[in-house]
């Protein structure tokens, strides 16, 4: 199975070229979601927008654990990589494995059994808790399913193969799409048609791409054949994925918190705020997979000690996301009411307006989540997570605390939650650069590893 050794070659292609599949997948993934949006809108109604919506802030943050384990697990794997370090992989892979899979099994439980008081947290409006919770019941049998596809994905992507993730990700989103529309437009099965076209092509990625890996990569074949658990590669494997995990969970709870809020202005708000957030991920999550690439990168590096192609890593890294987040802002600018009209009927005025005044709230500000994006990357791979969850902390307690006080003002409304996100990001970002500018040397020279 191909291997991609990131500590050699020209930086600039060899971060892009990485980074390349990781975003198509990334796009692959938000078409789906975008037509899974628009069959929920435009064939079962509003309310289902706003019930599918509030379902996906819900999912995001119970799998970020996940999603920071495998993340942390990633940098690691890519470390052991850059230093040719066969055996400390090998470690690693059966403790990442085995905390995977622990924590997928006690979310999955635990989501089933408290789903209605959740619910109740949520401020879901009473007139699409029925259809939230058919919707959820279904959804939370795929979390397996997620834990299985990232962890072998964050393991290939150590190790420079961005391809195979990709291809397993488009048969899943192809077969997601159709099933969407047999589920929910053919055959009228609501929310609960979603859900099971969601898990379905869930499966299908997380055990395509896990038979794949067992059967072209004899090395792991004989990791799992003599399958050992070491405290100190758990501990090592602990150090890089907690704060990795808190992170994500920070994040995606003070998501999950201004989903609330947004919930408590009813139906036609939940439902212009589920399409901006489809419309935003679209615009701006190439360049979340960039940073995935960008960390990638840079722990192969570190782990070879090329403290040269790390700081040439980072320059590139900021002048290619500028200049990508520039080019989407002017489009989602001048293209904002086409966009929000793909999933509301033109009709619905006072949705379609909100979710225009959304884009043009954040949309102009993508640089500030772009940059973000990359330190969370950087201080990941060069092991300093606890700088990403006080970026995090930052840049989501500026959100929810604005959001919460500036909604609270008659004169500003629902306007106040959409000028905090973008607020949150240029704080975050400050204090990122600061903390990099000061403190080069010693995070990257000095960083033994």
């Amino acid at each position: 199975m191909e291997r991609k050794d990131l500590t050699a070659g020209p930086v600039f292609s060899t971060m892009c070229l990485f980074a390349l599949p990781m975003i198509l997948g990334n796009l692959l993934q938000q078409c789906y979601n975008i037509v899974d949006t628009w069959v929920v809108g435009r064939y079962i109604g509003p309310g289902a927008l706003a019930a599918v919506g509030s379902a996906f802030a819900l999912m995001t943050f119970l799998t970020s654990v996940l999603l920071g384990l495998c993340m942390g697990s990633g940098v690691v794997f890519s470390i052991c990589f850059g230093s040719q370090d066969e055996e400390r992989l090998e470690r690693g892979i059966c403790s990442a494995f085995l905390l995977a899979f622990a924590i997928a099994a006690a979310l999955t439980a635990g989501s089933l059994l408290l789903v209605d008081p959740v619910i109740r947290w949520m401020n879901i409006p009473l007139e699409i808790v029925d259809i939230t919770r058919d919707y959820l019941l279904l959804v939370f049998w795929g979390i397996p399913a997620i834990a299985l596809y990232n962890f072998f994905a964050s393991y290939l992507k150590a190790l420079g193969n961005s391809v195979v993730p990709l291809v397993f990700l488009g048969v899943a989103t192809v077969v997601n799409i159709v099933l969407d529309i047999v589920l929910v437009a053919v055959y009228p099965l609501g929310t609960a048609g979603a859900a099971a076209a969601t898990i379905t092509a869930q499966y299908l990625s997380g055990l395509g791409i896990g038979i794949y890996t067992f059967v072209k990569d004899p090395g792991l074949r004989r990791t799992f054949r003599h399958f050992r658990i070491q405290k100190s590669s758990l501990e090592e494997i602990t150090s890089y994925s907690l704060l990795t995990c808190m992170q994500q969970s920070v994040m995606n709870l003070g998501i999950l918190m201004v989903q609330g809020l947004v919930n408590s202005f009813g139906t036609a708000v939940m439902a212009a705020f589920a399409a901006g957030v489809k419309i935003d991920a679209f615009a701006y999550m190439p360049v979340q997979e960039y940073g995935n690439a960008f960390s990638t990168f840079i722990a192969q590096n570190m782990g070879a000690k090329r403290a040269d192609r790390v700081t040439q890593g980072v320059c590139c890294g900021v002048i290619t996301v500028v200049g990508y987040c520039i080019l989407i802002s002017m489009v989602l600018w001048f293209l904002a009411k086409p966009l929000i009209v793909i999933f509301i009927d033109p009709g619905e005025t006072a949705i379609v307006g909100e979710g225009i005044r959304y884009l043009h709230t954040v949309g102009p500000f993508y640089c500030g989540i772009g940059c973000l994006f990359l330190l969370y990357g950087l201080y990941r791979a060069i092991g300093k997570p606890a700088i990403s969850v006080v970026l995090t902390v930052i840049s989501l307690g500026t959100r929810v605390a604005l959001s919460y006080t500036l909604s609270s003002v008659p004169e500003i409304g629902v306007a106040g939650i959409w000028w905090s996100i973008p607020i949150g990001w240029a704080l975050a970002d400050l204090v990122g650069f600061l903390c990099y500018r000061r403190n080069k040397e010693k995070l990257i020279g000095g960083t033994g590893v």
